[in-house]
């Protein structure tokens, strides 16, 4: 009775022992193959430079855009907040006759027909005659 674990029998073995005789009769190029291999490996190193190189430039050049990035976003929050501030102090008559101006420097003619002066609201208890 055959043995089971007799390697002759095993399809991996066997398959195994297929690969490496493929991959002697590949190595028997000789020079040619060796020619090959240490020009495939410059090549690889060659573009690994590169790759660090390109790499190091860009870095370097966002460090070095870094600051003029933070300058410009510096200025625009601090017009966002200057407009903000004219917004909150004007009230209503600033905000109607900016919005006026605003749309009459775009269309015909520039009018402006907010009143000035002092209002006061009445209660309803005080126009209702007291009994």
């Amino acid at each position: 009775m055959p043995d089971p674990h007799d390697p002759r029998r095993n399809p991996a073995w066997q398959a195994a022992r297929e690969w490496q005789q493929r991959a002697r009769q590949s190595q028997s190029s000789g020079l040619l193959g060796s020619l090959k291999m240490l020009l495939a490996w410059l090549l690889f190193g060659a573009l690994m430079i590169v790759a660090l190189v390109l790499g190091l430039v860009f870095m370097l050049l966002g460090w070095a855009l870094m600051p003029l990035l933070r300058h410009r976003l510096k200025k625009r929050m601090e017009q966002m907040r200057a407009d903000q501030a004219q917004d909150v102090g004007g009230g209503f008559h600033y905000r109607e006759t900016h919005y006026r101006e605003s749309r009459s420097a775009q269309g015909t003619q520039r009018e402006q027909q907010v009143l000035e002066g002092n209002y006061e609201v009445k209660d309803e208890d005080e126009d209702k005659p007291r009994s």
